[in-house]
């Protein structure tokens, strides 16, 4: 996703908070890396729309709170598979 920096900003905000995407999920979207989302929601989207930048923000907030939680079912997912495909005793 090339194009105005401002845009894509916004843009990506906008998804976050309509999908209660993650930062890496929403980089898989559109395409981008994960380091320019970020960087796009957190420099460059509170001096454009404070008001969505809040919104964005709460939704990373849950995100990282909850991010211990997600990786550890990844995790369970991951030996579950493998059990399940007899390759771990």
């Amino acid at each position: 996703m090339k194009g105005n920096l401002e845009e894509r900003a916004v843009t990506l905000g906008e998804y976050i908070i309509e999908h209660k995407s993650t930062v890496r999920d929403t980089a898989a979207v559109f395409g981008i890396s994960k380091s320019t989302v970020h960087k796009d929601l957190t420099s460059v989207l509170p001096r454009l729309n404070a008001g969505l930048y809040k919104e964005v923000r709460a939704v990373l907030d849950v995100n990282k709170e909850e991010r211990h939680l997600r990786g550890g079912e990844a995790t369970k997912h991951k030996y579950a598979m493998l059990k399940e495909l007899g390759m771990r005793s």
